[in-house]
């Protein structure tokens, strides 16, 4: 019995050592390798091989064949930080109550918010929270302190990471999309400490169509034109297209859109891709994403 035990013992022990650390607490920690939602997720399953959309050529037009991939993300650009931030929080981190502005599609919380959490610059005031310890994912739209130790938003959501539940069909998120933002930013962790990107990215567009495809359970639109593309809809660069030349960073984010794709999340400027503020990007080596154009990319059938 006893040598059963210590067997026990030592499997529990290399089961430890071979299990990868904790993600790390505070602004921009690093997730250490470790996927949001599980593998077969929508937002980590490789598309590489799935077919080409029928009206792909007319989707790509609508948001331009000659507009250029944006990286919506950096450190600082004229003073002013570039991206979305998040923090990783714990068990520890303050339960706070939030007043929403769409109530009825929104999460109540409450939601662990530190203090000094980052939010996002500019009119969205996304703010992204990742609890480690209960493996959720909280966010928030136009996030403000409500002067009573608690917040007030727009909307909000949150979601389980080791779930694929969606949001109900309908509902918003922090998102227009209904989606979650922080499984498809491009990170730091990621990109320069992982060398890797295991999921899609988020992008936007100036013009989009009053319909949604999975995994989008939401719509910002009022036009029905077919040739405008969809909430959810997933894109990729074409497996021809050669990236031997750009930087290294900027070849990760590259493989990435050729193996996992981004998938349409929100209004806004056409081939935005979306990550996060960090001030140790270098603004130039993501810039050069911004050789790839419209007529590079497809979308493949939802």
């Amino acid at each position: 019995m006893s040598g059963r035990i210590a067997s026990a013992a030592l499997l529990l022990t290399v089961a430890a050592w071979c299990a990868p650390p904790l993600p790390d607490l505070g602004v921009h920690g690093s997730l250490h390798g470790r996927l949001p939602f599980p593998a077969d997720n929508a937002w980590n399953r490789p598309i590489d091989k799935a077919p080409v959309a029928a009206n792909s050529a007319a989707l790509i037009s609508s948001i331009g064949k000659d507009r250029p991939l944006h990286a919506d993300f950096g450190s600082f650009w004229e003073g002013q930080p570039i991206g979305i931030p998040y923090a990783v929080v714990d068990s520890q981190t303050p339960r706070l109550p939030v007043r929403f502005e769409i109530a009825e599609e929104s999460d109540a919380g409450p939601y662990p918010i530190p203090a000094k959490a980052p939010v996002e610059a500019g009119d969205d005031r996304h703010m992204l929270l990742v609890d480690r310890d209960a493996w959720k994912l909280y966010e928030l739209y136009q996030a403000f302190p409500d002067g009573k130790k608690g917040y007030k938003a727009g909307s909000g959501a949150i979601f389980d990471l080791n779930s694929n539940k969606l949001r109900p069909e309908g509902w918003t998120s922090a998102d227009a999309a209904g989606l979650p933002i922080f499984p498809g930013l491009v990170r730091y962790d990621e990109v320069v400490e992982q060398g890797e990107i295991r999921h899609a990215l988020r992008f936007t567009a100036r013009r989009t169509r009053k319909a949604f495809v999975a995994p989008a359970r939401h719509y910002a639109s009022d036009s029905t034109d077919p040739n405008l593309p969809p909430m959810g809809m997933r894109v990729r660069l074409k497996a021809s297209y050669d990236i031997s030349a750009f930087p290294k960073h900027a070849q990760v984010v590259l493989r990435a859109l050729k193996t996992y794709g981004m998938i349409l999340a929100d209004n806004g400027s056409d081939w935005y891709v979306s990550g996060t503020h960090d001030e140790r990007w270098d603004n130039d080596e993501m810039a050069a994403i911004q050789r790839v154009t419209g007529r590079d990319l497809e979308v493949v059938r939802p």
